[in-house]
């Protein structure tokens, strides 16, 4: 397009999408994966300049869309007279129930140090938390945000989490609370001063109703001298179009907008980053609960599979005696439990990214399914510490998982037996009598081997949990609090009434945080409304 415009932009790829004033511009950044999530970039980056990473979460239809492009015409110095506005990521236009997209993206603004910041921008972006499709796609942004911070070519520290909000709201409802409960609870306690309100749709005016919902919300922020919140206001009218009518009102919002992306960069300034070694070891902890209790219900599953076949094969054994005891032929039915491997939906994801499952040959289990997408080999998996596996039966080294596009299932057939198939699955060679003893003591056993590994992985979810309380910023974490209610029942049937009372314990804590409760309500009413379609 031939549409003229200041000289000092002719450099930008862009392309013209509303003429007029101001005319608007579509930037046009080079795209490419980072693993699963995508990166935008603008520019190239000079290694002598400093970076400043900003990670903003919040519902769509807060703004979220126009405050990133705010931010980046102020990294591009884009003044008033210009009459120009550029975009990088389109106006939000959906309803707020849906996402416009399910990646998370990385917006990195290079080559205008030292016009307004002294540093480059990187903006992460994280949608899809909250929407209709229910838990399963936040575990999803979840995931993918932890691809982003241990990828070589991903985000290694972080010097901002902009919660972004409505500077009307005053409640901060289920689903906002669900969405902030998200993200916060995956860093570590070390990022509390890093989070701050990021208040859209603002008339300049203290955004008295916000604040009271975050207050009332009980959410951790940063704070400043006089221990009130740190937070920043933005106005959203810049692509309105300027006439005489209201352009004294859109220059007095616009340089409100600058003025507070000025504070907000100095806050930015002022502080360290953050490194994120300490938020990886809390995602790492979250993959590790997640996959040790899918584990552990898969391998209940299999227990009481294993059981009922014991029983049926002792009521054979009881119905059958005399013809045990006369070596006399006959058969019964049991259902017998197997393992097979069957096909799943994976495949790779640029060039280090590799989305499949993580079994075990030895056990036979699904070590960490599904969500394994980082590692391109066991190895190299979340599950994995200090080369063994934290999630199957035996702990066994990470030589002895695959790692493939396939995952194990557990399936029941009906299998008629005869008394010499038991004779020969169990002792050999003795009196029928005494045959018939063994046999139960075989089967009694092997109902204690079964509980013992089902006590055993129940320990390890134990453990992790109590490490994440210790760790997480959040530790009342709508997530943690899912699985509460499930560790306290295995723990009451294991009889191990000092696990069981920390337990309880602690979801009497969560009972008590109106956010986890809202959280977790919202995370259940999702749950329901995607079992209804």
């Amino acid at each position: 397009m031939a549409t003229k415009i200041s000289s000092k932009y002719d450099h930008i790829k862009k392309a013209l999408i509303q003429p007029g004033s101001p005319k608007v511009w579509k930037l046009i950044p080079r795209e490419e994966k980072i693993g699963t999530p995508t990166k935008m970039t603008l520019g190239e980056r000079n290694l002598e300049k400093m970076n400043k990473t900003i990670l903003l979460v919040g519902e769509t239809g807060t703004g979220k869309s126009t405050l990133i492009n705010a931010l980046v015409n102020y990294a591009m110095g884009v003044e008033w007279e210009d009459d120009v506005w550029f975009q990088i990521v389109e106006d939000e236009k959906r309803s707020q129930s849906e996402s416009q997209t399910s990646d998370v993206m990385v917006y990195q603004i290079f080559g205008f140090e030292d016009k307004t910041l002294p540093y480059s921008l990187t903006i992460i972006d994280t949608p899809g938390y909250g929407d209709t499709r229910g838990t399963e796609q936040d575990a999803i942004v979840s995931q993918r945000l932890l691809d982003l911070f241990r990828s070589k070519e991903g985000v290694h520290e972080m010097d901002a989490v902009g919660l972004v909000l409505k500077a009307s709201e005053n409640r901060v409802s289920d689903r906002l609370m669900y969405i902030f409960n998200s993200v916060v609870s995956l860093f570590g306690k070390d990022m509390e001063k890093k989070i701050v309100p990021l208040i859209t749709y603002s008339d300049g005016v203290t955004p008295e109703n916000a604040l009271k919902a975050l207050e009332a919300a009980d959410i951790k922020c940063a704070k400043d001298d006089e221990n009130e919140p740190v937070y920043f206001m933005f106005n959203n009218r810049q692509t309105t179009e300027r006439n005489k009518k209201n352009k004294i009102a859109l220059k007095g919002a616009w340089d409100m907008t600058m003025d507070q992306i000025k504070e907000f960069s100095d806050f930015l300034g002022k502080n360290e980053p953050q490194k994120l070694k300490k938020t990886v070891e809390v995602l790492n902890s979250h993959v590790r609960i997640t996959a040790c209790i899918q584990n552990l219900q898969e391998r209940i599953k299999l227990t009481e599979l294993k059981q009922k076949e014991i029983q049926q094969t002792r009521e054979a054994l009881e119905k059958h005696q005399e013809e045990m005891k006369n070596s006399q032929d006959f058969t019964y039915e049991v259902d017998e439990s197997y393992k097979e491997k069957e096909t799943i939906s994976g495949g790779y994801w640029g060039l280090g990214f590799y989305e499949g499952a993580v079994t075990c040959n030895v056990c036979k289990e699904n070590c960490h399914y599904p969500g394994c997408t980082v590692a391109w080999s066991p190895e190299g998996c979340e599950v994995m510490k200090d080369g063994h596996c934290t999630s199957c039966s035996r702990k066994c080294p990470a030589s002895d998982h695959v790692k493939e596009e396939r995952r194990y299932v557990t399936k029941t057939k009906k299998v008629k037996k005869t008394n010499e198939d038991m004779k020969r699955e169990y002792e050999k060679g003795k009196e029928s009598c005494d045959q018939t003893t063994d046999i139960l003591e075989t089967l009694e056993e092997t109902k204690n081997k079964l509980q013992r590994e089902k006590d055993e992985c129940l320990e390890e979810v134990y453990q992790h949990v109590v490490k994440l309380e210790k760790i997480a910023l959040n530790a009342n974490s709508a997530s943690t609090y899912g699985h509460l209610d499930f560790l306290i029942e295995k723990m009451k049937e294991k009889g191990d009434t000092q696990k069981k009372r920390k337990l309880v314990e602690m979801k009497g804590r969560m009972d008590e945080d109106k956010g986890v409760k809202k959280a977790a309500r919202y995370g259940f009413s999702t749950l329901k409304a995607a079992f209804k379609k």
